[in-house]
């Protein structure tokens, strides 16, 4: 493992605060699970992760319209500096994507456990999907639900980044916690330096549930602000797309990923597809601040 400073170069305009996730992001998340399958020791699991997020796409694309909070709730939220949609009050819809996720992916060529686990779910009642929604949600996982809980992770993402879809950035505001979704209140998952005119070398963090991004300045914790004590990781011989913030104030670790290393980087495909890098940064005492919800439990951030 390698440790660099941060080279910072400041951006030249103002930065968007706020990235609401484009439309395609399941689709483009496939491809780019596709691509770092090959040659790679998990191979065959990124490509299962490949199908999930294609499913995923097909589900927003399927689903005609996933309902908003009242705009009365969405203004009491904003007054009470909250953000709008709220994982409390979940739209039953997405337990419709849930089901046909679940017959998109179910087939021969899973291995026989993981065939249990979908056959499980696809005849599982609504109380019980509820309740294991609220599990994840609420952070308490049991290893016992392992299994079942990145499906729900798969399907609350869709459902989340639906209604994302339909805000109005505008509407959204920063909220106290930087490393907070303000749009879902969900943790962020990874950060981003992205390419592009008008936020060119600007760092956005990226939600695990929603896909909606929000600014943060760059060399500066995301979970304690802390602007002395951060470093970046990588692995040896890596090409830099992917690195782990680290920091020495709260010991705390986020990814970063980097589109003018590759362009076509995605921060929840390249996250998984780095276990490598979280092993060395756990081992050196860091612990991970946000989680891949499509790896729910393996992290005690």
């Amino acid at each position: 493992m390698q440790s660099q400073p941060i080279d910072f170069h400041p951006p030249s305009e103002e930065a968007a605060p706020y990235l609401l996730p484009a439309a395609d992001v399941f689709a483009g998340r496939a491809r780019r699970f596709e691509h770092l399958a090959c040659d790679h020791s998990l191979a065959e699991w990124l490509r299962f992760l490949a199908r999930l997020s294609q499913a995923q796409h097909d589900a927003l694309k399927a689903i005609p319209e996933f309902p908003l909070p009242e705009a009365q709730a969405r203004e009491l939220a904003r007054n009470h500096g909250m953000p709008p949609l709220n994982l409390g009050e979940r739209p039953a819809v997405w337990r419709d994507a849930l089901r046909q996720m679940l017959a998109a992916l179910d087939d021969e060529t899973l291995p026989e456990g993981a065939r249990a686990t979908l056959s499980g779910l696809k005849t599982a009642d609504d109380s019980r999907l509820e309740k294991l929604a609220a599990t994840l949600l609420e952070g308490e996982i049991s290893a016992d639900l392992a299994g079942e809980l990145p499906f729900i992770a798969a399907a609350l993402q869709v459902t989340y980044t639906g209604m994302a879809l339909r805000l109005d950035p505008a509407s959204l505001q920063k909220l106290d916690a930087p490393a907070v979704c303000p749009c879902c209140g969900s943790p962020a998952v990874a950060s981003v330096v992205r390419l592009g005119a008008a936020i060119n070398n600007l760092r956005y963090l990226h939600c695990s549930l929603c896909n909606t991004e929000w600014n943060v300045p760059r060399a500066t914790c995301t979970t304690c602000e802390d602007d002395k004590e951060v470093a970046l990781q990588e692995l040896e011989g890596s090409k830099g797309a992917v690195r782990a913030e680290t920091c020495d104030a709260c010991k705390s670790y986020l990814k970063i990923v980097y589109q003018d290393k590759d362009p076509n980087v995605d921060p929840v495909a390249d996250d998984l597809a780095t276990l490598a890098l979280d092993m060395l940064v756990d081992e050196a005492g860091y612990e991970r601040s946000g989680p891949n919800l499509l790896l729910i439990g393996a992290y005690s951030g």
